[in-house]
């Protein structure tokens, strides 16, 4: 991953990954679910709020039949991870239904297993999973998405709809907030 540095009102950040390496990604993972699924219809579920651009980006790329649906499920507070709380009022039927779960990122990986065993209780046909990132080491659960964008360290990242309460999600590609970032933003 090359890397650079860009300003931003709360200081300098590291940018991970470019909006074109971004977008070279996306169209891999969608070439990988087309070739997985076969053209069958697929309702996909995006965990809100932070996989919405990630949604958008990627659901243009499936040429197949599909539906689209989200849930809102929230666990962190600015970088502390609190009980996981799950809105799926806007949730399509999903019984009997191919359904793939779009998530920003995969850290711990909690919210991401609990919210595929929500889904599985409304018996869709199967789950899979796919997130944007992935950041290496941090995992305290057993399931490994189905499709992964990218592996990155473990540093807290904004931009490409992934945010720090609430900002940075416009930016068009993934940057590292350091600790002076985040400091000078609770400040703010």
């Amino acid at each position: 991953m090359a890397s650079s540095y860009i300003s931003y009102p709360a200081g300098a950040m590291q940018v991970l990954l470019s909006a074109e390496q971004i977008q070279t990604s996306i169209d891999r993972l969608a070439a990988e679910i087309r070739r997985r699924e076969e053209g069958r219809p697929l309702t996909v579920i995006a965990v809100l709020t932070g996989s919405i651009i990630f949604l958008a980006d990627l659901i243009r790329k499936l040429d197949m039949p599909l539906r689209v649906g989200v849930i809102q499920a929230k666990s962190y507070a600015g970088t502390e991870r609190g009980a996981l709380s799950v809105n799926a009022d806007m949730l399509p039927d999903v019984t009997g239904r191919d359904v793939l779960i779009i998530d920003d990122i995969f850290d711990t990986g909690h919210t991401l297993v609990e919210v595929r065993a929500f889904l599985d209780e409304l018996r869709p046909r199967s789950v899979r999973t796919a997130v944007l990132v992935l950041k290496q080491g941090k995992q305290q659960v057993k399931l490994r998405p189905d499709y992964v964008g990218f592996e990155i360290p473990d540093v807290f990242v904004v931009g490409y709809g992934l945010d720090y309460n609430d900002a940075y999600r416009n930016l068009p590609y993934l940057a590292a907030l350091e600790p002076q970032d985040i400091e000078a933003h609770r400040v703010q």
